[in-house]
């Protein structure tokens, strides 16, 4: 599995303000034997035989059996893919891990704090069910282990759920702090499982995920935004382009956190969760809004735009200026590297204006299935006419 983080304070924050970012990775390698063979991969005669596998706890390279857990505290990254071979039979590993990205309003005392307290938590409620359900299946490696000793494989619907609670017990625990300290505390987040070839993920606010396939070149978003402006694109009242600028495009309709005047161990949060196929030739990305709303110019722009009775040449000027999801797609398919490209995100968001703090985190697994040549595939958009929508972070209250 190889995967990348990085993130920035934004070039428009430099200097007058902090990050309240906060990203989490945790990643579980596996080897056992002559490797792990994936979901179809055949036997191979002349493969290597690799050492029984254990678990240690690292901090830079990935080999044999591992788990990984890296915090939003530098550029953290691992390029290595300990689940391809080498060219010389070397054994491939199985994969599964949690992450984790969060974007906070508000400031050191809250939108920061509040970020931290989403990726931590929620990184440490998901790790352990990230592992039981790779141990639920140990086909991949030959392993015939009885059922009763292992446990009971999870469906989609209970990772999802785990997922939901896990969000959930950050927003309650943000909430508890905004009690104690009586400081209003919000964040987004866009989190998940990854396990057994498959992606079960859920989100609160802005933060998105999606997912590049190199074997077909396309981008498919995983998570629609909770914000006012996609609501008025979902109900037509404006169109794609006029959402890339629109000046309530920083107004989103949920969060995690609150304002202290909530019950910690009662309050609720609506949670989306879904879960897609993963395959060797997708590059799954999470980000914050930051790489998204990096326009500098959207209130120029959005009164061109209108001004102009939605001109076709504004409307090609704005599509140019902002980020949108085929330049997000290219810069996946282009990169060298993983590594690569999270520092292009950055780079991009930054040559775009840098209005806000940008985070991303990337990872894909070759052990994966190849993607079916033709047919087969399922639709992994949520909304195939999804478009951007230009958005900072203001939360939405009925105060």
């Amino acid at each position: 599995m190889r995967y990348s983080t990085n993130y920035d304070i934004g070039d428009r924050k430099r200097g007058q303000g902090i990050n309240e970012d906060s990203v989490s990775l945790t990643v579980f390698e596996e080897g056992h034997r002559d490797g792990y063979r994936g979901q179809d991969r055949p036997q191979s005669q002349d493969s290597a035989t690799a050492d029984d596998g254990e678990t240690v706890d690292v901090t830079d390279e990935t080999a044999g059996s591992e788990t990984a857990a890296y915090m939003a505290d530098d550029n953290d990254t691992d390029d290595e893919d300990p689940s391809e071979t080498d060219g010389n039979g070397q054994p491939m590993n199985r994969s599964a891990g949690v992450f984790v990205v969060a974007d906070g309003a508000g400031g050191h005392d809250a939108g920061d704090i509040a970020s931290y307290i989403t990726t931590t938590i929620v990184a440490e409620q998901l790790a352990p069910v990230a592992i039981r359900t790779a141990r639920s299946y140990p086909g991949g490696f030959d392993v015939d282990v009885a059922r009763d000793v292992l446990p009971d494989p999870p469906g989609e619907r209970e990772l999802e759920t785990a997922v939901a609670e896990a969000i959930t017990a950050a927003h309650r625990e943000i909430i508890r702090y905004a009690n104690e300290t009586g400081t209003q505390s919000y964040t987004t987040v866009v989190a998940g499982i990854y396990a057994d070839g498959k992606l079960h993920y859920g989100w609160v606010g802005d933060s998105r995920a999606y997912v590049v396939n190199s074997a077909r070149e396309t981008i498919s978003p995983l998570t629609r935004d909770h914000a006012v402006v996609q609501e008025w694109v979902d109900s037509d009242e404006i169109d794609p382009v006029e959402a890339h600028v629109h000046p309530n495009g920083n107004e989103i309709t949920r969060a995690l956190g609150g304002s202290g005047y909530e019950d910690p161990d009662e309050a609720t949060v609506g949670v989306d969760t879904r879960t897609v196929r993963l395959y060797a030739e997708d590059t799954v990305l999470a980000t914050s809004d930051g790489l998204i709303d990096a326009q500098t110019d959207a209130p120029e722009l959005y009164e061109e735009y209108v001004d102009s009775d939605h001109a076709d040449s504004v409307a090609e000027r704005i599509r140019e200026q902002v980020v949108t999801d085929d330049e997000i797609r290219n810069v996946v398919l282009d990169a060298a590297s993983l590594d690569a490209a999270s520092q292009e995100f950055v780079s991009l968001a930054n040559d775009r204006g840098g209005k806000d703090n940008i985070s991303v985190l990337l990872f894909a697994d070759s052990a994966l299935p190849e993607t079916p040549e033709s047919g087969g595939m399922p639709v992994r958009d949520i909304d195939p006419d999804l478009d951007i929508s230009e958005r900072d972070t203001v939360i939405m209250t009925d105060e």
